[in-house]
């Protein structure tokens, strides 16, 4: 299997479900709405994220994500 075409789809429905959600949601929101375990949300945020193309809120002890 290739790597960048695993990863990169997992980031593609994460981008989806962040497309969705103007405001910044938690992982637990982008696993329920998009309907994805943890670890596929956390390979594509970690995709999204070295792309540039997600920003991260700290929220108090919770971190929010939306697309930059």
């Amino acid at each position: 299997m290739i790597p960048e075409k695993i990863f990169g789809v997992k980031a593609g429905k994460v981008w989806n479900v962040l497309n969705k959600n103007k405001k910044p949601i938690p992982v637990a929101k982008i696993m329920k709405v998009g309907k994805l375990k943890r670890d596929d949300v956390l390979a594509g945020l970690g995709w999204l994220g070295r792309e540039g193309k997600i920003e991260i809120v700290k929220k108090k002890k919770d971190f929010l994500f939306k697309l930059a």
